[in-house]
């Protein structure tokens, strides 16, 4: 077993960040050959998942995002905290904190177009930690 840690500064507001070469040099590093590779983000405006890492989808991605949790709506979670970032929240919730992939022979098991991202959600910049679990042979 494997444990590791990813650090970023993003921008905030459905920045997509490319991590796939960050998790395989994790995955190089922990030596292990046939398992999988856990990535998972500690704070709850943030997210990780697969995306083909295009132009297009780079900005298609943020649409849908909006459509789905809107900026600008009221949310509880505004008069609870007045930190304005309820969509936020919520988007991350839907895409989710953590994504599991095969390792097979030493590498990531992602498709031809498939690229692990990790989408930072909140309003502001932030300094963000991903911790990095591969668990095999």
């Amino acid at each position: 077993m494997f444990h590791g840690e990813i650090r970023l500064d993003t921008r905030g507001n459905c920045e997509l960040i490319n991590i796939t070469d960050k998790v395989a040099a994790q995955v190089r590093e922990s030596g292990i050959s046939n398992g999988i590779c856990t990535v998972f983000c500690v704070g709850s405006t943030g997210a990780v998942t697969t995306i083909e890492y295009e132009p297009g989808l780079l900005r298609d991605f943020p649409d849908a995002m909006e459509r789905i949790a809107p900026t600008g709506i009221d949310y509880e979670h505004h008069r609870m905290w007045g930190d304005g970032n309820g969509h936020s929240h919520i988007r991350a919730s839907v895409v989710g904190p953590s994504l599991t992939v095969p390792v097979v022979d030493g590498r990531l098991e992602l498709g031809t177009w498939q690229q692990m991202v990790f989408a930072d959600f909140d309003i502001r910049p932030r300094r963000r930690t991903l911790r990095t679990v591969v668990i095999g042979e």
